[in-house]
């Protein structure tokens, strides 16, 4: 009898060849073991409000009076919400036909486009036009639409950074392209050089595939690092004399924890370099109300902005949002009021500043707390635990990562989902259980990590963390 049309050996090759690690073996092993009984901490995944992080106030205060307009006319919503949430929430109640409850525009709520245009516009100091920004559910989907639009084929290439969120690598694998790796250099601080990506290019193109895009994650993910100003611009000439589309995901761009290298759009910097190539190179930036002092992440939220992408194409990418019909409605008003939160003057603005400073500063001190606590284990040896993984049938950052979550419950994510240059090995943990929480799981972190060397070290090698 033949394989029915949803039997694994006749589902789509593409959907079995992506992988997504930040959701895969670690995760379902550590969720088992939560059913089990066992208290696990979730650090795999940047997922803030799981881990305890209290919303922002003001912003959960007008998207309720928006998905319960009746409470607008009750004489006491004065008593309960402040008078500028009141007033926020009349204000995307009046660009909605229908309320939280009807599609919106396919690109989203015209209104809430143009405060992205205007908060754009007040970070780069370059004008930026509302039909040129399409709101999306999350910054992936709207990642998703643009691979989808660029992709036609395994011929087709694309430019990924190494180590790369899964995200990137999963979809280009969905929809059956190629991914081109290029190596982030984890002695320059994570930086990348132009040689680098010329050699990928080079070798893709040896292999018959032609590359049409660049991904650059700025500030990076899993890495961390801001791209500085002077790689910026290396980058974008690079795409202009490669003739390629570059993706900016910038998504982690309020997520900076160092004074040296502040966070700059690549936006900014191909303005400020002037014709012809602020004219000619195609960019597309991302962003979202999931990170940040906002880790919004369950009301999917985001948007990109297209720059120097042609009107037929950008009509192109309307039909391909199109057939989701509407993102959903709700994250468009977080996105809005996430654009153009409190101002001076406004009664909601000192708490909210409050609440804002408040988690980016805890988040500082976590980063703190972590980074020294890391530092001060001993060097994770790579060439030790691979006889000991092999044995296991597992790569020595998974085998690491599972003994590690096996023996305290810290759920983390090997480097090798993420992809990393062949004989070193890393794993990739967030910086979001509660600060109190903080110095218990280091201190619980260290006693395996002594443990684990104890067993397994033979004084060959290291890995990073």
């Amino acid at each position: 009898m033949p394989p029915k049309p949803l039997d694994y050996e006749s589902i789509n090759e593409n959907v079995k060849r992506s992988q997504y690690a930040v959701r895969g073996e670690l995760y379902l092993r550590a969720s088992e073991l939560q059913k089990e009984g066992k208290k696990i901490i979730f650090t795999n995944v940047g997922n803030p409000h799981a881990l305890g992080q209290k919303p922002l106030s003001f912003p959960r205060q007008v998207v309720a009076l928006c998905q319960a307009p009746f409470l607008l006319d009750d004489p006491n919503v004065g008593l309960l919400f402040p008078a500028d949430a009141i007033a926020k929430a009349k204000h995307y109640l009046s660009m909605t036909g229908g309320g939280l409850g009807a599609y919106s525009d396919s690109r989203g709520i015209p209104g809430v486009r143009k405060e992205v245009a205007e908060f754009i516009q007040r970070r780069d100091g370059y004008p930026s036009d509302p039909e040129l920004i399409y709101l999306t559910d999350g910054a992936s989907k709207g990642v998703m639409q643009i691979l989808q639009t660029i992709i036609g084929g395994q011929g087709d290439g694309i430019l990924v950074p190494v180590p790369q969120y899964p995200l990137y690598s999963a979809t280009i694998a969905l929809l059956g392209g190629s991914l081109v790796p290029y190596y982030l250099e984890e002695t320059a601080n994570w930086g990348l050089d132009v040689n680098e990506l010329r050699q990928s290019v080079n070798q893709a193109r040896y292999k018959g595939i032609t590359v049409k895009a660049m991904v650059i994650i700025n500030p990076g993910n899993p890495t961390g690092q801001c791209l500085s100003e002077a790689n910026l611009r290396e980058v974008l000439q690079f795409c202009f004399e490669e003739n390629l589309v570059l993706l900016g995901d910038e998504v982690y761009q309020q997520n900076i924890y160092q004074d040296e290298r502040p966070f700059v759009s690549a936006k900014k910097v191909l303005m400020d370099i002037g014709p012809p190539i602020s004219k000619e190179v195609q960019l597309i930036s991302f962003h979202t109300v999931s990170k940040g002092y906002w880790g919004e992440c369950g009301q999917r939220g985001g948007y990109f902005e297209m720059t120097n992408i042609s009107p037929e194409t950008v009509d192109q990418i309307y039909k391909v949002a199109s057939i989701s019909l509407s993102p959903n409605v709700p994250a468009q008003i977080f996105m809005g009021l996430m654009v153009n939160p409190p101002k001076p003057g406004d009664i909601s603005y000192d708490q909210f500043v409050r609440e804002s400073k408040g988690i980016l500063e805890s988040l500082r001190r976590r980063a703190r707390i972590m980074t020294d606590g890391f530092n001060s284990c001993r060097n994770v040896v790579c060439n030790f635990t691979e006889e000991a993984a092999k044995q296991a049938g597992k790569v020595p950052d998974v085998f690491y990562c599972l003994k590690l979550l096996e023996a305290t419950g810290i759920s983390t994510v090997p480097g090798s989902g993420f992809g990393q240059k062949e004989g070193v090995f890393h794993l990739r943990t967030t910086i979001l259980p509660a600060e109190e929480d903080m110095p218990a799981i280091m201190d619980s972190f260290k006693k395996f990590n002594d443990e684990f060397m104890e067993q397994y070290e033979d004084h060959r090698g290291y890995s990073r963390m």
